[in-house]
């Protein structure tokens, strides 16, 4: 009787076991694809080729001088 007890636990046990082993390795593939999206993502954002600012320098006290402003479109 009490071998049988035993063996129902550890089978028990043992499909507990392998539940949440297969729910750590869904929750770990999941992290790892948001990771690898949230990367992806990072490397495709690129700064506009024309964004309306000109480039300016101060050259003392509130002198500026800008540079870029004659060849806008």
């Amino acid at each position: 009787m009490a071998t049988s007890v035993a063996v129902v636990v550890g089978a028990v046990l043992a499909v507990i076991f392998a539940a949440t082993v297969v729910v750590v390795g869904f929750i770990g593939s999941a992290l790892f694809g948001l990771a690898a999206f949230a990367f992806r993502g990072r490397k495709v954002a690129k700064t506009p080729a024309d964004d309306g600012l000109i480039e300016a320098r101060n050259v003392g006290g509130h002198s500026w001088v800008a540079y870029g402003w004659n060849e806008r479109s």
